[in-house]
């Protein structure tokens, strides 16, 4: 007898044989379940998009300040040799 067989042997035998209860309200609180879910995941969405948007907005500010794109002063000039 094969491997393949003997599997499916067995899982017939589940199948025949008698199956659980199923609880009446199942769905209500499967219902139930989904929406709290749904409430937590709402819940905490806003929190870190309001961080975000803290943080860009702190960095918009900084960059506006600091201005990093452009090239800092020199401090010294380069030496004059050969005048």
């Amino acid at each position: 007898m094969s491997r393949g067989s003997s599997r499916e042997d067995e899982v017939r035998r589940m199948l025949d044989g008698p199956h659980p209860q199923v609880p009446t309200d199942l769905a209500q609180q499967a219902a139930e379940r989904g929406g709290r879910l749904l409430r937590r995941r709402r819940f905490t969405r806003w929190p870190v998009m309001l961080m975000a948007f803290a943080a860009v907005v702190a960095f918009t500010v900084w960059a506006v300040a600091a201005e990093p794109w452009q090239l800092p002063p020199a401090e010294t000039t380069p030496p004059l040799d050969g005048w």
